[in-house]
């Protein structure tokens, strides 16, 4: 940054010396007036502080959607770590087990684990819609694949893919596809 000042000050001693009035076979002229000053600064805005300005602001405007998109993803991280605790408080679920062990469950049990699966579509369909791009930067692929592997790895729960048809009614469309197509994967893969 400092190098850009120095370069426009040096710019503007020389642009100077050539708007200087010169008197009879190259003597130094008169002073410039004001209006003179006013003409050579407008001159230094429109060719130097102008682009300058320019690219400053457009570099803030990245910066500034970048930190964005990283408070969205930590406020998504967030919420799944209070939806990981509300699992944690329902331990008698099983549903952290990797492998789903068949285990007979009450009618409110049932109630609750299908409530979790809804808490948890519905942070996901959050998570798509705030976070997924059709041409995604690499930070917001970064953040994104997250996600997805969340998604991936309960969709790797029979029962999770079995309630996923009741739990995606009024969804948005295209997280529905992309959500059901995830879990057809999963399910061929364990197949």
């Amino acid at each position: 940054m400092r190098k850009f000042f120095v370069i426009t000050l040096l710019v503007a001693v020389s642009t100077m010396r050539l708007f200087a009035k010169s008197g009879e076979n190259g003597t130094p002229g008169e002073p410039w007036d004001l209006l003179q000053w006013f003409e050579f600064m407008s001159y230094v805005v429109t060719v130097v502080a102008l682009p300058f300005a320019i690219v400053v602001f457009s570099l803030e405007q990245r910066r500034e959607r970048q930190n964005e998109e990283e408070e969205i993803y930590q406020r998504l991280s967030d919420e799944y770590s209070n939806f990981l605790k509300l699992v944690l408080d329902n331990a008698d679920l099983q549903l952290l087990r990797r492998g789903v062990v068949e285990v007979r469950l009450t009618e409110e049990q049932e109630e609750r684990k299908f409530a979790l699966f809804n808490i948890l579509v519905s942070l996901f369909e959050r998570s798509y819609l705030l976070v997924y791009e059709d041409d995604m930067s690499k930070q917001t692929r970064r953040l994104w694949l997250s996600w997805e592997d969340y998604m991936r790895e309960w969709c790797r729960r029979p029962d999770f893919r079995e309630a996923l048809p009741t739990l995606l009614q009024g969804e948005d469309k295209d997280f529905q596809r992309l959500i059901s197509g995830i879990a057809e994967q999963e399910a061929a893969k364990r197949a």
